[in-house]
């Protein structure tokens, strides 16, 4: 496979300094060449460039401005300056706002040659930074992912297998189930976490503006577009773009999303050129795209491209398991942020939140949690605490009873191994968080042998990792 050569931008005016440069240079490096700071950014928006030589003094845009914008956009290419010997303070202070040196006319090459190979070093290290800094953020997409239940878990293991490839991924859940953690898990575990992981919410902008904001538009492609602007798909090149609320992208926008996803080429709004891209697409939506395909609201053809990868989020009701560890979650997010000392949840309070259905999923969780926090007399949420629509759904449940004896039976037997479950699974949560997940610890506490302990655990699907620490 052949390497490409890393890629110099040289920026002046004057035809003689760019040929000289080019000449000299083309050999080890890609040289591209601009004769003001507007055809720079041009050259800046097409393609990769490792390293910008630029002269001060240029019409329309000049080395400064070309730096600053540069410092904006792309704050990971080194600029050195090219200035004549009259200008050389203007650029010690451009130096001061960031450029890597710079070098006086007349250019002499040797010494150009050395500045060079020590800026790409330097533009080098500080995308190894980034790469590095990128591993440890591979965690961020994790972090929040708050699970002991099997299903779940098996679509983080999904997550992590897909992450490495192009494929899209289609993530569908209802309102409040985490479908943007797991967008951001996908990003954050593939080759390109150390780029842009770019979101839009399709149906949270005015369809007239949503093409533009997708694919960017030319100056005056419209009235109000006074300069060209770059759309998510140009920001998120080499990176990922999370397309949430996907069902709500009108038809005529579906179609040129599957152009792009299809051809990896789009024109901005109002322009002619092609523009290449390379991001990866994850899509979430909390409607049925299938029952909306069958409608014809929602594009066959789209729906498949974008169903490579397929994630169904399920709702919090259906993992109550789930409930005790994301509660340990918000006390400690919440206790931050507003200074509170609640770190338990009484067993009552537990047994009534893990019954609710939960149609606001673990958005609403949050809500209730950090509202009981705040109204908290102690360090422990009581059944009192918690909203009255969640009491009195508990309370109901006592009061549908069946009114035939083989029913009553039945019903009390499946009643009783319910209660017991939630008592077990209780008693059992509270006691590896009292313990830190030490089960000869807890053993010792509970007066149940360490067996027991185990099989409780299989029995109730815990993770001994989710207790570490207390």
């Amino acid at each position: 496979m052949k390497v490409q050569k890393p890629a110099i931008l040289v920026v002046d005016d004057e035809e003689k300094t760019r040929k000289i440069l080019k000449i000299n240079f083309q050999d080890r490096y890609r040289v591209l060449l601009a004769q003001n700071g507007l055809e720079a950014m041009k050259h800046l928006d097409r393609e990769r460039v490792h390293l910008v030589l630029t002269d001060v003094r240029m019409p329309e845009v000049d080395g400064i401005e070309l730096l600053q914008h540069i410092q904006r956009e792309y704050p990971y290419i080194p600029v050195v300056l090219i200035t004549a010997f009259g200008t050389v303070d203007n650029a010690v202070q451009a130096m001061k706002m960031g450029a890597y040196d710079y070098i006086t006319k007349p250019v002499q090459i040797a010494e150009i040659e050395k500045i060079i190979e020590k800026s790409i070093h330097y533009g080098q290290v500080l995308e190894e930074n980034v790469q590095l800094k990128s591993r440890l953020k591979k965690y961020e997409g994790l972090q929040d992912i708050i699970t002991a239940n099997p299903h779940m878990q098996s679509l983080l293991d999904s997550v992590r297998q897909v992450s490495s490839t192009r494929a899209t991924i289609l993530i569908e859940g209802e309102s409040g189930t985490g479908k943007a953690l797991f967008a951001r898990a996908a990003h954050y575990l593939s080759q390109r976490a150390a780029n842009p992981f770019i979101e839009i919410n399709c149906g949270a902008i005015p369809r007239d503006l949503l093409e533009s904001e997708l694919f960017g538009h030319e100056k005056g492609a419209f009235t109000g577009a006074v300069q060209t602007k770059k759309g998510k798909f140009e920001l998120a090149d080499q990176g990922t773009l999370f397309l949430d609320e996907i069902g709500e992208l009108p038809l005529d926008l579906q179609v040129k999303l599957l152009h792009v996803i299809e051809k990896q080429t789009f024109t901005r709004v109002g322009g002619t050129q092609f523009i290449q891209t390379n991001a990866r697409i994850v899509a979430a939506t909390n409607r049925d795209l299938q029952e909306a395909v069958r409608r014809g609201d929602f594009r066959q053809d789209l729906y498949f491209r974008l169903k490579i990868v397929y994630i169904h989020v399920p709702p919090l009701r259906e993992r109550p398991e789930d409930i005790p560890l994301l509660t340990q979650h918000f006390f400690k997010k919440h206790r931050e942020l507003n200074a509170v000392p609640i770190s338990t949840l009484s067993d009552e309070a537990l047994v009534i939140l893990q019954q609710y259905p939960w149609p606001g999923n673990v958005r609403e969780l949050e809500n209730v949690i950090s509202q009981a926090m705040i109204f908290a007399r102690d360090s422990e949420i009581t059944a009192d605490l918690l909203p009255p629509e969640i009491r009195d759904h508990h309370e109901s449940g006592l009061s549908e009873i069946p009114l035939k004896k083989e029913s009553v039976q039945k019903e009390k037997l499946l009643r009783t191994e319910k209660i017991i479950n939630e008592v077990e699974y209780a008693f059992l949560s509270r006691l590896l968080r009292e313990t830190g997940g030490n089960v000869t610890r807890a053993a010792r506490l509970s007066g149940y042998d360490r067996r027991q302990i185990q099989n409780l655990m299989k029995k109730h699907g815990l993770n001994i990792e989710n207790f570490k620490g207390g």
